[in-house]
């Protein structure tokens, strides 16, 4: 548990640096959910924790991960959502070379359990500079920018 909603942020940059993905696992309540920024939703804290030790012994086990700015918003005295920014470098292509750096807002929905904080529901959402929507076409998903 955390002592404050704000605390899990470093507390999941921690446990990634870590290798841990027990230690993600253990941020959230047992039917949590976590939206991945393909949108793969996992919906419990097991399968969390198996997806991100999966992750990290593998594709993101040389990444570094940095945190950026944090945002809480309480509601009410026993939620709150946190946003945070990170930075990913260091993750692996399918073909083993360098992949480049990604950066991403991590949302999580945090509820007070006791004398402390678990995360009910987190989304990571990668940021794509200059886009503004997804477009659907034959070849899938392209990032698109209306704006002119």
């Amino acid at each position: 548990m955390l002592a404050a909603p704000e605390d899990v942020a470093p507390a999941f940059r921690d446990a990634w640096m870590a290798r841990d993905g027990d230690a993600i696992a253990a941020l959230f309540v047992q039917d949590a959910d976590f939206v991945n920024v393909v949108g793969i939703w996992w919906q419990d804290r097991a399968a969390i924790g198996r997806a991100h030790g999966y992750a990290l012994q593998s594709f993101f086990a040389d990444t570094r991960l940095v945190l950026g700015r944090v945002k809480t918003r309480r509601i009410g005295g026993d939620a709150a959502v946190v946003h945070a920014r990170m930075i990913l470098t260091g993750q692996r292509a399918p073909d083993g070379t360098a992949a480049g750096r990604r950066v991403t807002i991590l949302s999580f929905v945090m509820e007070r359990r006791g004398d402390g904080w678990l995360c009910v529901s987190a989304q990571n959402t990668d940021i794509v500079p200059g886009a503004e929507t997804q477009v659907a076409g034959a070849e899938g998903l392209a990032a698109t920018d209306y704006r002119g």
